[in-house]
C-alpha cells in the first residue's frame, strides 16, 4: 500500500529525544564551529597582513592591503567552499555520507595548519601560499554543509528534527565569537609581553617582527576542533536512510538503529525490499520528473541563499571597515599594529555575543513552534528594515558610533533568527534521499556563490571616494553607504524568493519529499 512505511523509519520519526541526538549534534556541530572560525577569523586579521607585507608610508591609509589582495585572500576560500558543497554534496549520495564525512575534516585540520605555515621570500609569495591552503581549506569546509545537514535531518525524528538541525548549524555562531576571543587573547598576549611603539611612517615603528606570529597562531588554532572531533564522526554509523532507501539495505539499517537508540528494530527483508523497489526514485537530478516534483524547492533554496549571502558575508567580513568609517575603531595611524588587531576583535566579539550567536539559539528555540517559512520570511524583511534604517541617516550614524553598533547587531541577530538558519536547514528536509545531498550541496554552493559577490563586490563597492586613493590606482568605489543600499535590495530580493520556501514543519522526510508516493506505469498515486 502507498502509506506503508519501512519500521526502521518510523522508529526513527517517533524516537524520543535522547542522548544520541545530542552526540550528534555536538559530533555535526563541531564542524560548523570550526568552518566558521576558520571562514571568518580571515577578517580579523587581513589589516595586520597589510602592516607586515604592504606597508606603504607615503599612501593616505599605511598598511592597508590592496583591493585586489584583500578580495583574493577574503574571497579565495569562499572559491574553494563552492567546490567542496557540490563535489562532496554529490559525493554523499553515491558513497553515503560516513564514507566520505571524514575527509572533510582532514582537510580542514592540514589545511589550517599550512596556512599559518605559509611561506614566500616576498609579500605576494607568502600572501599566494595563504590563499593556496585558505582555498582548499575551503574545499573542506564546502563538504561539511551537505553531509552534516543530510547527517542530521536523517537521524532526527519528526517533531524535533528543524531544531535539531538550527543547533547544529547555531555552532556556526560559537565559532565566530570563539575567532574574535582568540584573537582578542592572542594580540593581547603579544601587546603585553612586547614593547611595541606608536604608529609611526617607519614599517617598523608600527610593528615588530613577533607580529607575524600572531596571524599565524590565529589561523592554525582553528585546527583544534577538527581534528578532536574525528574519532568521534568515524564511529558514527551510516545514516537508517541512506542504508534502506539508496543502498537497500533495510535489515542493516534496522541493526545500526537498534543499537543508536537502544530500542528494538526488526525489519521485515521482503516487505522491507517490496517497498524499496516500489518507491525506488527511478528519475535523475536533471529530468523531467525532478522538475515537476522538485524543481520550485530548488530555486527556492537556491536563489534565497544567494541573496542571504551577499548579505551575511559581505556585512561579517567587512564589518571592520564599516567600524573603521564611522570612527568606532580608530584610524591606523593612531594605534601600532598588534593593538589594531585588538580592537578589531574586540569590536567583532561584541557584534558575535550580542547579535549573532543570540539569533542562532532562537532559531532552535521557536522553529518547530513558528516553523521555517515565517522565520525565513521574518527575518529578510527585519533585515531589509534594518539595513534601511542604517543606510538613510548614514551621516547620522557616523557621529553616534553606540546607536549605529546596536542597529547593526540586529541585522545579524535576525539574519540567524531567519534565513541564515532556514536555508541551511529546509534544502536537507525536501529532497528524496538518493539526491538529498547533491540537492543541498547545490543550495549551499549557490550561497558561496552569493558570498563571493559579497566578498568581492562589496570590497570594491564600498572603497572611500578619498582623491588621493584613486591617484595610488585604488578603486574609487560607491561608499559605505550606498553599498548599505545594495545590501537592502539583496535581502528585499530574498524576502520575495522566500514566498516559495515549502514548509516541512511535523512532516517525515519521505512525505515531504514524496517518497511515500508509488510510480505505476507513469501513474502517481499520492499516499493517504
Amino acid at each position: 500500500m502507498a502509506g506503508e512505511q519501512l519500521y526502521v523509519l518510523n522508529a526513527l520519526d517517533a524516537a524520543r529525544t535522547q542522548w544520541y541526538h545530542f552526540m550528534a549534534i555536538i559530533i555535526a556541530g563541531m564542524g560548523f564551529f570550526t568552518d566558521a572560525y576558520d571562514l571568518f577569523c580571515i577578517s580579523l586579521i587581513t589589516k595586520l597582513l597589510g602592516r607586515i607585507y604592504y606597508f606603504d608610508p607615503n599612501s593616505s591609509s599605511p598598511g592597508s592591503l590592496p583591493p585586489n589582495v584583500s578580495a583574493a585572500v577574503n574571497g579565495v576560500a569562499f572559491c574553494g567552499t563552492l567546490s567542496g558543497q557540490l563535489f562532496f554534496g554529490w559525493l554523499g549520495d553515491k558513497m553515503g555520507r560516513k564514507k566520505v564525512y571524514g575527509l572533510t575534516l582532514i582537510l580542514m585540520v592540514v589545511c589550517s595548519v599550512a596556512s599559518g605555515l605559509s611561506f614566500g621570500h616576498t609579500a605576494k609569495g607568502v600572501i599566494a601560499t595563504l590563499c593556496f591552503f585558505r582555498f582548499w581549506l575551503g574545499f573542506g569546509i564546502g563538504g561539511d554543509y551537505p553531509l552534516s545537514a543530510t547527517i542530521m535531518s536523517e537521524y532526527a525524528n519528526k517533531r524535533t528534527r528543524g531544531a535539531f538541525i538550527a543547533a547544529v548549524f547555531a555552532m556556526q555562531g560559537f565559532g565566530i565569537l570563539t575567532g574574535g576571543i582568540v584573537a582578542l587573547i592572542v594580540s593581547a598576549g603579544f601587546k603585553n609581553k612586547y614593547d611595541v611603539p606608536p604608529y609611526s611612517v617607519d614599517r617598523a615603528g608600527s610593528t615588530v617582527p613577533q607580529a607575524d606570529y600572531v596571524w599565524r597562531i590565529i589561523l592554525m588554532l582553528g585546527a583544534v576542533p577538527a581534528a578532536l572531533t574525528y574519532y568521534w564522526r568515524m564511529k558514527m554509523p551510516e545514516t537508517a536512510r541512506y542504508t534502506a532507501l539508496v543502498a537497500k539495505n533495510a535489515k542493516l539499517a534496522a541493526a545500526d538503529m537498534t543499537k543508536v537508540l537502544n530500542v528494538e528494530i526488526e525489519e521485515d527483508v521482503e516487505r522491507a525490499q517490496r517497498l524499496v523497489d516500489e518507491r525506488a526514485n527511478k528519475f535523475g537530478l536533471f529530468s523531467k520528473e525532478f522538475a515537476r516534483r522538485h524543481g520550485i524547492h530548488l530555486v527556492a533554496t537556491t536563489t534565497t541563499w544567494f541573496f542571504l549571502d551577499i548579505a551575511f558575508y559581505s556585512q561579517n567580513l567587512f564589518q571592520k571597515d564599516i567600524f573603521s568609517a564611522i570612527g568606532w575603531i580608530p584610524k591606523a595611524a593612531t594605534m601600532n599594529a598588534i593593538e589594531e588587531v585588538f580592537r578589531i576583535a574586540r569590536a567583532q566579539t561584541l557584534i558575535a555575543l550580542c547579535g549573532t550567536v543570540p539569533g542562532y539559539w532562537f532559531t532552535v528555540a521557536l522553529i518547530e513552534v513558528m516553523g521555517r517559512y515565517r522565520i525565513q520570511i521574518m527575518g529578510f524583511f527585519m533585515m531589509t528594515v534594518f539595513m534601511l534604517a542604517l543606510a538613510i541617516p548614514y551621516d547620522h550614524w557616523t557621529h553616534n558610533h553606540v546607536g549605529f553598533v546596536v542597529m547593526y547587531g540586529f541585522t545579524f541577530f535576525f539574519a540567524n533568527f531567519g534565513p541564515n538558519s532556514t536555508t541551511f536547514i529546509v534544502p536537507a528536509e525536501v529532497f528524496p534521499a538518493r539526491l538529498r545531498s547533491t540537492c543541498h550541496g547545490i543550495s549551499a554552493a549557490s550561497g558561496k556563490a552569493g558570498a563571493i559577490v559579497g566578498a568581492f563586490g562589496f570590497l570594491y563597492a564600498a572603497q572611500s571616494k578619498d582623491p588621493a586613493k584613486r591617484e595610488k590606482g585604488y578603486p574609487a568605489g560607491i561608499g559605505v553607504r550606498n553599498a548599505l543600499f545594495v545590501l537592502v535590495t539583496t535581502n528585499f530580493l530574498g524576502l520575495l524568493f522566500s514566498l516559495l520556501v515549502p514548509e516541512p514543519k511535523g512532516k517525515s522526510l519521505e512525505e515531504i519529499s514524496k517518497e511515500t508516493e508509488e510510480e505505476n506505469n507513469g501513474t502517481t498515486i499520492a499516499s493517504t
